[in-house]
């Protein structure tokens, strides 16, 4: 299973990148994280529904640096990721 979650608050300058790509290599899930022009970050993550929904609360949460105020979902066809990396830029 793959989603693509858009995280809003404050997410960028606070380590968000950083910290979710530790969170899915713990849980064991392939994608990637990037901050996007609009102040947000965008996550897509792949593995089990279970792996992700530990993942989305977390993400709901974020770091202790961050804020959280409200996280978009969008559940994609299966995207073969080989790892989960942070997309500078």
């Amino acid at each position: 299973m793959t989603k693509q979650f858009f995280i809003y608050g404050r997410v960028q300058g606070v380590g968000f990148r950083y910290f979710t790509w530790k969170e899915a290599k713990k849980l064991g899930i392939k994608g990637s994280v990037r901050n996007r022009a609009d102040g947000s970050v965008e996550v897509i993550a792949q593995g089990s529904e279970e792996q992700l929904e530990v993942f989305e609360q977390w993400l709901k949460l974020g770091p202790r640096t961050a804020k959280v105020e409200r996280v978009m979902i969008n559940i994609h066809k299966e995207i073969s990721a080989e790892d989960f990396s942070v997309i500078h830029g």
